[in-house]
């Protein structure tokens, strides 16, 4: 890991302090809408592909209104895009039955349910990294607060986020001293790792401690805070029922197929 890549960590919180549309509308509403759009996405069949398509818009507008580096949200999706083609990549093996003619080229129902996997997990990764690029960490937890999540769990999901960073920037530093070491060796043996993992952990504990015992000096006591005062206004709930019943929508009705038709029938 370079140190670019540490600095890509906090880029999320960098791009959640701008000041757009798609930032000012209360974290509550992004996030419940986020949710409806997940759970939408992920109660499609294994075999859809097609009516996931017009899914994209919603990620796709709210990172243009964000004014969100489309390149980086793609690299980041880039990075986690393996487990979910672990998950799917023995769909081909097992499932052989032709299920789908694309001009000259038959899919198997295999190639397709795994098509769909990978669109959904593009779907609801995009959409969860737009939600954190748009309201930051401190505000989801916030919110989550605010809907009756326990304090507990969401003071623990905003320690093990920040953490991530404390634990990045000792990966770094031990990586780098390996690296003098070694003198820059390639051959390092593999014992030196795993030595290495073990003070990797307890130096990341040590410093832990020191982060949590600073932010006890400085008045923490538990509640999460944010700058931004929020409240519920008009347009956020018109965000989220316009949002979610569109979602609805796409849900019961394919609408590229519906388009489809209805071209096939204007041409004839």
């Amino acid at each position: 890991m370079s140190h670019h890549d540490t600095r890509t960590l906090g880029y999320l919180d960098r791009l959640s302090e701008l000041d757009t549309p798609v930032h000012r509308t209360d974290s509550r509403a992004k996030l419940f809408t986020t949710l409806v759009f997940v759970v939408t996405v992920v109660s499609f069949g294994k075999y859809e592909i097609s009516a996931l398509i017009p899914f994209l818009l919603y990620p796709v507008v709210l990172a243009a209104l964000g004014n969100l580096p489309l390149n980086y949200l793609a690299g980041r999706i880039a990075v986690v895009a393996p487990f979910a083609v672990l998950v799917a990549v023995f769909n081909p093996i097992l499932d052989r039955e032709p299920m789908l003619v694309l001009g000259g080229l038959r899919l198997s129902g295999g190639w397709v349910s795994f098509i769909s996997i990978v669109l959904r997990f593009v779907l609801t990764v995009g959409a969860a990294l737009i939600l954190l690029a748009t309201t930051g960490m401190n505000r989801v937890c916030h919110a989550l607060e605010k809907m009756g999540v326990p304090r507990v769990f969401t003071g623990q999901l905003l320690f093990l986020y920040r953490y991530l960073f404390t634990l990045a920037e000792e990966t770094v530093r031990m990586t780098r001293a390996i690296s003098v070491r070694t003198a820059g060796r390639s051959n390092v043996p593999v014992r030196a790792y795993g030595s290495a993992a073990g003070h990797l952990l307890l130096r990341t504990l040590d410093r832990a401690q020191r982060v949590y015992a600073a932010m006890c000096c400085r008045g923490f006591d538990g509640h999460i805070r944010t700058m931004r005062t929020e409240r519920i206004r008009s347009t956020d709930i018109l965000f989220v029922s316009g949002w979610s019943a569109l979602f609805v929508l796409m849900r019961l009705h394919n609408v590229p197929r519906i388009l489809g038709r209805l071209f096939m029938e204007a041409i004839q």
